[in-house]
């Protein structure tokens, strides 16, 4: 009984050791593998003390914004939001069960105007400005409220198509 009792405190301990090693260098993964560690203790104080250390050093980092926990849908949005960009750090929001890239979004124009060169310039109601970069002629003009839909193309190139017009290549700006 006294052994038990030694070895559920020396688990505390240890668990505590690694909260504070987890404050002097707060790293999202060690915070959640300090986590995950805890079910490989079997005494049940000891895990029960490892998992409240382990949950509260994770919910200080959350608190204080030096770890972000997001969800699916909000990994999805990310790179919604970000289509059109080149950026690999976005590749963080690729785990889990395979989503594959995104295509293609839609969305409305917010707001369409011409440049000096006759190009156009869209921006989107749910963000992003995407300039022409072909010499497609669009039709008819561009106003607040059409549907976009903006899709990738080849050589990392997309297109986009305004009110069911004949699309053009666009680079997004902002």
């Amino acid at each position: 009984m006294v052994l038990a009792k030694r070895g559920a405190l020396a688990a505390v301990f240890m668990a505590l050791a690694g909260h504070a090693a987890a404050q002097e260098a707060p790293a999202g993964s060690a915070l959640v593998q300090q986590l995950t560690d805890c079910r490989k203790l079997t005494a049940d104080a000891a895990r029960l003390a490892c998992f409240d250390a382990a949950t509260a050093a994770l919910a200080q980092a959350e608190a204080k914004g030096e770890i972000v926990v997001v969800d699916r849908a909000q990994a999805q949005a990310v790179q919604r939001q970000a289509f059109g960009f080149s950026l690999p750090s976005l590749s963080l929001f690729d785990r889990g069960p395979a989503q594959g890239p995104v295509d293609s979004v839609t969305g409305k124009v917010a707001q369409a105007r011409t440049d000096a060169n006759g190009k156009w310039i869209v921006r989107l109601v749910e963000g992003g400005t995407w300039a022409q970069v072909d010499s497609a002629t669009v039709m008819r003009p561009l106003r607040p409220g059409m549907e976009v839909r903006i899709s990738r193309a080849s050589l990392g190139s997309f297109q986009m198509s305004v009110g069911g017009q004949r699309a053009f290549r666009a680079r997004r700006t902002e």
